[in-house]
């Protein structure tokens, strides 16, 4: 903000341009309070965006899941999505793995193999697995984690963010999608499965 009072006095144009970046990035890094449904029998989305794939995949081999099917979900936040990531379901942090890499675009399927992640793998109250993969975009240069192993997290609750646009996959079974290819989803509220 100090910066977009010295572009002032320098330029009115430059200070407006200023005013308009300050304003964007307060909006981008926006933190709203979400209302989760906190039932067991539902997946709430773990991010704002779009749904880009709801399909069915082995396990992050990372995670030593390999060999095991999930029903794997992608959703695509773009650079005026709210950025803060949720848990998807009630349940304790079991691992959390950091994997540097690329920064591709976040919207094509090889960003979850080749761009820098960060994987949560969260043991509901079922016993289920449940993975949330928070992966890094083209613009997107930073994963903040914001949880530990072992927390014991509520549906809903905060788990971290990407800065800038970026992408958000969840891994689950035993669990039916609701979410089609192209919905909107909010973290946190949106319905993305049910048992």
């Amino acid at each position: 903000m100090i910066a977009t009072i010295f572009l002032n006095f320098l330029s009115t144009f430059l200070g407006l341009i200023g005013l308009l970046l300050s304003v964007w990035v307060y909006y981008f890094f926006r933190d709203p309070e979400r209302i989760s449904i906190n039932d067991e029998n539902y997946l709430t989305s773990p991010a704002d965006g779009e749904v880009l794939m709801v399909h069915e995949v082995d396990g992050p081999k990372e995670l030593g899941l390999e060999g095991k099917k999930f029903t794997k979900i992608s959703i695509f936040m773009n650079v005026f999505d709210c950025h803060v990531n949720r848990t998807p379901c009630a349940g304790k942090i079991s691992e959390i793995l950091y994997k540097p890499g690329k920064f591709l675009n976040a919207s094509l399927d090889k960003a979850s193999e080749d761009n820098e992640r960060n994987y949560y793998k969260i043991i509901n109250n079922h016993g289920e697995e449940i993975i949330v993969v928070q992966i890094a975009g083209l613009i997107a240069r930073r994963i903040v984690c914001e949880t530990s192993k072992d927390q014991v997290l509520e549906q809903g609750e905060r788990i971290g963010m990407i800065r800038f646009g970026s992408r958000a996959d969840i891994y689950f079974e035993n669990y039916t999608p609701l979410v089609k290819v192209g919905q909107k989803t909010i973290a946190g509220e949106t319905l993305l499965a049910k048992k």
